[in-house]
């Protein structure tokens, strides 16, 4: 897939996807409205896990077009796998920035039943990437993924970027791009 459709096609699957988890949802749920007093410093926490989840979010998309040449929709994967930026932290970072997102909604809103909803948004992205991400990236790329899967975690950030090219401090063996 070429770089300008590869954008394209990211941009409408983010529009559907993360636009509908993350946006329409919560607005449904709460009009977006702030559901009480709640202590300032939550809700600045909030404001600021909102704004670094969603520029992690745009990078990440961002990163599946330009390297990946394909999008994060399954009817047009990406052709590379994508290991470098926020996918050197953790594998799944556009699931974790999602679920930041709504949690960091339900801080700056004051809104309990956002906690809950994020709660249950992760655990069905959880058991899509479990069920079908992770069998069909072992499919397209083989010994490439098993050796990313291996040194970086699905789901808790490493503090330390993983580096292609370099032994993992767990003693995996290191990854090596085609």
């Amino acid at each position: 897939m070429r770089k300008g459709a590869a954008a394209a096609g990211s941009a409408v699957f983010f529009v559907v996807a993360p636009g509908t988890v993350a946006g329409l949802v919560p607005w449904l749920l709460t009009g977006w409205a702030a559901g009480g007093p709640w202590w300032v410093p939550v809700r600045v926490v909030g404001w600021v896990l909102l704004v670094v989840s969603a520029a992690v979010l745009l990078h990440s998309f961002a990163r599946f077009a330009a390297q990946g040449l394909g999008t994060p929709a399954p009817i047009a994967p990406t052709g590379h796998l994508v290991v470098t930026g926020a996918y050197r932290h953790v594998r799944n970072p556009m699931y974790v920035a999602v679920f930041a997102v709504i949690l960091a909604q339900g801080l700056v809103l004051a809104r309990p039943v956002l906690l809950g909803y994020g709660l249950l948004a992760w655990a069905v992205m959880a058991a899509f990437a479990r069920g079908y991400e992770e069998p069909a990236l072992r499919e397209q790329f083989g010994q490439e993924y098993e050796d990313y899967r291996r040194a970086v975690r699905g789901w808790l950030p490493r503090l330390v970027p993983y580096r292609t090219g370099h032994a993992d401090r767990r003693g995996q063996p290191p990854f090596q791009s085609r």
